[in-house]
């Protein structure tokens, strides 16, 4: 539940303004709950040959997509799942990858 800081009313969900006394609240603009991007980017960068990122972000086709070619193939062409990792850990840096469900990542 949030409350007005001005009057102490119960605010509705997502309101911008207190339905009491007309207030304008303030909201922060930082999204609390959601998948964080430094963690997303550094583990496609660093794991991004076993798809740990893709599964981080609930991408779980392309996550085990990249398990199974480096885990298959003995590690011989996990130099291609790396690249691949490499290459999304820094578009997801940039911002430029959501999570499975569309949610933008949090900072």
């Amino acid at each position: 539940m949030k409350y007005c800081p001005n009057c102490g009313k119960e605010l509705k969900e997502g309101a911008d303004v207190c339905l009491h006394c007309g207030k304008a609240i303030k909201n922060s603009g930082i999204k609390q709950n959601g998948k964080s991007k430094i963690l997303a980017g550094l583990l496609g960068i660093f794991f991004g040959y076993l798809g740990i990122h893709n599964f981080y972000l609930g991408y779980n086709s392309k996550g085990t997509t990249q398990l199974l070619l480096t885990v298959l193939s003995l590690g011989l062409l996990s130099f291609i799942s790396a690249i691949w990792g490499l290459v999304e850990g820094v578009q997801i840096l940039m911002g430029n990858i959501t999570d499975a469900d569309g949610n933008e990542l949090v900072d």
